[in-house]
């Protein structure tokens, strides 16, 4: 049994011990009055007492221990045998499971309401412990996962289905019924997703089977759900919601919807592919919700931000941002878009298609079903008075001839290529047909960038590279330089789903197009534009900059070499004085990324 535990009143603790005199007591009481807050959450916020020196107070008192969430990787298992929707009510959170009982971490151990309640439902003998209630919060989110909730859901809607077709009529019906399986599956997808931080979801059908994947920090992770024809009604629920023919089933089809999720707007697009037991479905989310980075938040150097703002703020000219798809190349054009947001500035955008809505910027979707293609948009926004135009993606030799020709006239222009490295933008203008002389007079600066995951900080420790890793650093920076170099890594946790890495970060390379580079560009002389590039004062390369990231505590020498593997080979052979100017830009061209 349960010991009633005696009734603690923290004020009184606090003034015992001299933390905090009357008046401040009774101050806090106040704003605990007006807000409904706890005490203890009061006194911190209001700056009145430290957390640490409230949590020794209590835990000397109480004589319970202090458990620190960020040391310890509970078992979600354990963590489970308190329901989510009693765990956040009392802010309380099964630790450990043994012969004795249960051991239950809580934020306010003096509210004894909150114990009573916990030693009723659990029908276990408790020992409590004390813990920071932001970390019990975050643990929360990443033990209580709904990857149960969604297969238990899944279940029912394979049950309700029965072996039969899917009745349409039915279905559609349902729309507003919460009570709907499906749709209560959808939601928990959704809020799985907001959970986990997920970028996208893979819904794909196997023959027996429902496999969901969500991707984390650019990597997939997946959740298997057992019951044939859970999918097809899955995807005629997402099909509905989106406004698409739920009849046909044998061409892709895209789509978009908005949701709310835990008070977050997303915006969902969506886009379906028949496959060989049903169709796939890829929902990218756009959490609306979260504020435009301004160009500090980008995470680059202060040098190169200097110089990008100065590129940024210029009155005409053309400024790129190249890299792969899923590079995080329309945050950064965006950054700059809401840099240059003022009542004075007029500001166009051709998005396919628009991901995120700017206050007070004309943003235009393309449509190629209408013939509403890039150039086309183009053509009409210079009639449109624009001080500033951006192009979702430079496709086409007509949309890129156009871009530069509004860069000369008059127009700063942002747009986004497909290119391995800044370094080989020209290469892949030239290749798409666009004179010489017209990208010389109008470029006048690239950026490439790259995405690498961010070591998790709740579990990094210093780490020392292996032989593999040091000596292709050392192959990089040299044997001194390297040899100085710190790193660190995760050793996983709950908070980063036991992967050592939470969240990603950009890194970045610059060229500013100068003398020598516009007059190779303008004699069609790619290989001689790279050795310029490359040579440029305060360049430093996509590889150098990750590894200067890394070595900072940022990322792992690890995720580096995955994320830069490949550029070093084009670099070094752009750098060889035994290459021609032409094996120079076949080099650069045979390795290019594909444009669409």
């Amino acid at each position: 049994m349960n010991p009633r535990r005696k009734k603690v009143r923290l004020g009184d603790l606090l003034i015992e011990q001299k933390l905090i005199s009357e008046a401040q007591l009774s101050q806090a009481l106040d704003e605990q009055k007006r807000t409904g807050r706890k005490l203890g959450r009061v006194l911190t916020d209001l700056g009145i007492v430290q957390e640490q020196q409230l949590h020794d107070v209590l835990s000397q008192s109480l004589q319970i221990p202090f458990v620190d969430l960020k040391q310890l990787n509970p078992d979600p298992a354990v963590v489970r045998l308190m329901p989510e929707a009693l765990a956040r009510r009392f802010r309380a959170l099964v630790l450990q499971s043994d012969a004795r009982g249960l051991t239950v971490g809580m934020a306010d151990p003096t509210d004894l309401i909150a114990y009573d309640e916990l030693v009723a439902r659990l029908k276990q003998p408790l020992r409590i412990a004390l813990v920071r209630e932001s970390d019990l919060l975050r643990t929360m989110d990443a033990v209580y996962r709904r990857a149960d909730q969604i297969a238990s859901i899944a279940l029912e809607v394979h049950d309700e289905l029965g072996d039969g077709d899917i009745d349409i009529d039915q279905l559609s019906a349902e729309d507003g019924s919460s009570d709907a399986p499906i749709i209560r599956l959808i939601q928990t997808i959704f809020q799985d997703a907001i959970n986990t931080r997920a970028s996208d979801v893979h819904i794909e059908p196997g023959e027996h089977l429902l496999r969901l994947r969500l991707r984390v920090d650019g990597v997939l992770q997946e959740q298997t759900v057992e019951g044939r024809g859970v999918a097809s009604a899955l995807v005629t629920r997402l099909k509905l919601m989106s406004g698409l023919d739920i009849a046909e089933k044998r061409l892709p089809q895209d789509g978009r919807f908005s949701v709310k999720v835990k008070d977050r707007s997303l915006d969902v697009r969506l886009a379906t592919m028949p496959v060989q037991h049903g169709e796939s479905v890829v929902l990218r989310l756009l959490d609306q919700s979260n504020n435009l980075m301004t160009l500090e938040q980008l995470g680059m150097p202060a040098p190169m931000l200097g110089r990008f703002r100065a590129l940024v703020e210029r009155p005409a000219g053309m400024v790129l941002v190249t890299g792969p798809t899923g590079s995080g190349k329309t945050t950064t054009l965006y950054s700059a878009l809401a840099h240059l947001n003022r009542p004075d500035t007029k500001i166009l955008t051709a998005e396919d298609p628009v991901e995120y809505r700017l206050d007070r910027v004309n943003q235009v979707q393309v449509n190629q079903k209408i013939g509403l293609d890039f150039a086309r948009v183009l053509r009409s926004m210079l009639r449109q008075d624009p001080d500033v135009v951006l192009i979702g993606e430079m496709r086409d030799r007509e949309t890129v001839e156009i871009a530069l020709r509004a860069a000369i006239t008059g127009h700063l222009v942002f747009s986004t290529l497909h290119t391995l490295s800044a370094s080989g933008t020209v290469s892949r203008l030239l290749d798409m047909g666009a004179p010489g002389y017209l990208i010389a007079t109008a470029l006048h600066g690239v950026v490439a960038q790259r995405l690498v995951r961010q070591i998790c900080g709740d579990c990094a420790q210093p780490t020392e590279p292996g032989a593999h890793e040091l000596a292709w650093l050392r192959a990089q920076v040299g044997d001194a330089l390297a040899s100085g170099m710190r790193f660190r890594a995760g050793t996983g946790c709950t908070y980063c789903n036991l992967s050592g890495y939470r969240g990603r970060t950009a890194i970045y390379e610059l060229i500013e197009i100068d003398g020598p580079m516009a007059d190779a560009i303008r004699t069609g002389d790619p290989g001689a534009f790279e050795r310029a590039a490359l040579t440029q004062p305060g360049y430093t390369s996509l590889t150098r900059s990750a590894i200067d990231l890394a070595a900072a505590g940022g990322t792992t020498l690890a995720e580096v070499i995955a994320t830069t593997s490949g550029l070093d080979s084009i670099a070094s052979s752009l750098q060889a004085a035994t290459l021609t100017d032409d094996e120079l830009s076949d080099a650069l061209l045979g390795g290019r990324a594909v444009s669409p």
